[in-house]
């Protein structure tokens, strides 16, 4: 399927579901993804989704998580059917669990001494060999990083964000792809304002509710470099066994 053109990295699973044809063939290689949407919109399914397409497809991908450890990963990879094992024993993927909401490995250090978890993230070379990094959930890694807070606290949200940026253009310079997943609800709008504007591709995950359903979307705010037609607006669910649909439009 990369007959598209070789500039797309496919997200695979033809056979699966519709994900990749709705999203125009794949993601542009180069590109940064932000992926926005409240607590339970779907953000680390289609995380999660994106990962093992990738890892399908041939592509390899570091996984880092803010709230899952290797076995929670492996173990909701493989409720959605997208069966990580191989992958993780192939090094296709590389998991990595940040640990700090929960006073571990990363704030062990005491108050005084809280770590600037971006200059970590930036310095962690290895996790930034793969071609697709993902991180999920970046919003708790700039809510924990007491340098980028106390920026933002000074209102210099550009500026706080101004060196991750750079490093991110770096990566991406070298055809690299970044997804970003970001809770908004839990950020100031400004914070998230710089990396809203420089993402190639951004994506509002939405729960809407219709009669006494709830139905998820994805809103395609921005898609730089697509393939193919990329819809709108892309219905969606979550299945256990199955992972991510694609729903069929209904007719308004």
């Amino acid at each position: 399927m990369s007959g598209t053109g070789s500039n797309l990295l496919s997200l695979g699973l033809e056979d699966h579901d519709r994900l990749n044809k709705e999203l125009g063939g794949g993601v542009p290689r180069g590109s940064i993804v932000l992926a926005e949407g409240d607590y339970g919109a779907g953000k680390s399914a289609l995380s999660q989704r994106f990962t093992y397409g990738f890892c399908e497809e041939g592509h390899t991908v570091t996984y880092l998580s803010t709230e899952l450890t290797t076995r929670g990963f492996i173990d909701q990879m493989h409720s959605l059917s997208y069966d990580m094992v191989d992958h993780l024993l192939d090094e296709n993927v590389l998991f990595l669990h940040a640990d700090f909401d929960t006073g571990g490995r990363l704030s062990d250090e005491g108050e005084g001494e809280r770590k600037e978890l971006l200059k970590r993230l930036m310095n962690a070379e290895m996790m930034w060999n793969s071609e697709v990094v993902v991180v999920d959930t970046f919003d708790a890694i700039l809510r924990n990083d007491p340098k980028f807070e106390a920026l933002v606290r000074q209102n210099e949200e550009r500026q706080a964000a101004l060196e991750i940026i750079g490093f991110f253009r770096d990566v991406i310079s070298q055809g690299k792809v970044i997804v970003l997943t970001v809770d908004p609800s839990t950020v100031d709008e400004e914070a998230i304002g710089p990396f809203r504007s420089i993402a190639d591709v951004f994506l509002e995950l939405e729960m809407v509710e219709v009669g006494n359903d709830v139905r998820r979307q994805i809103s395609v705010k921005r898609f730089a470099g697509m393939g193919q037609q990329v819809g709108d607006t892309i219905g969606y669910s979550v299945r256990s066994g199955t992972g991510i649909v694609i729903e069929s439009r209904s007719v308004a």
